[in-house]
């Protein structure tokens, strides 16, 4: 569940506030690697969406999912936001960085 200061957020248009979500990486015979050995997560579940994006030519973007979906980003996407009141990060992805939405 997010904290307070999460649920008090808007992200700007354009924009979803992600929680990223670990899996536990393990080998094909089944060890359980370190959390050091993982890479940047590329899955998360939206936590809140920005306005309809508005481009210079006037084209809208729409967001591809809504709060509570489960989606998979590019690997590299988003800005880190860690809230002071928790020890948790979130993402600020964009509406293009987003790959695919969970079923």
């Amino acid at each position: 569940m997010a904290g307070k200061m999460i649920q008090k957020l808007t992200p700007a248009p354009g924009y979803m506030l992600v929680e990223p979500l670990e899996e536990e990486k393990k080998t094909p015979s089944g060890i359980v690697l370190p959390e050091s050995h993982e890479e940047k997560p590329q899955k998360g579940k939206v936590i809140a969406l920005g306005a309809t994006m508005v481009t210079e030519y006037g084209v809208k973007i729409e967001s591809p999912c809504k709060v509570g979906d489960v989606i998979i980003f590019k690997k590299w996407a988003g800005s880190e936001y860690k809230p002071e009141d928790e020890d948790k990060e979130y993402l600020f992805v964009k509406f293009d960085e987003v790959l695919a939405v969970e079923k």
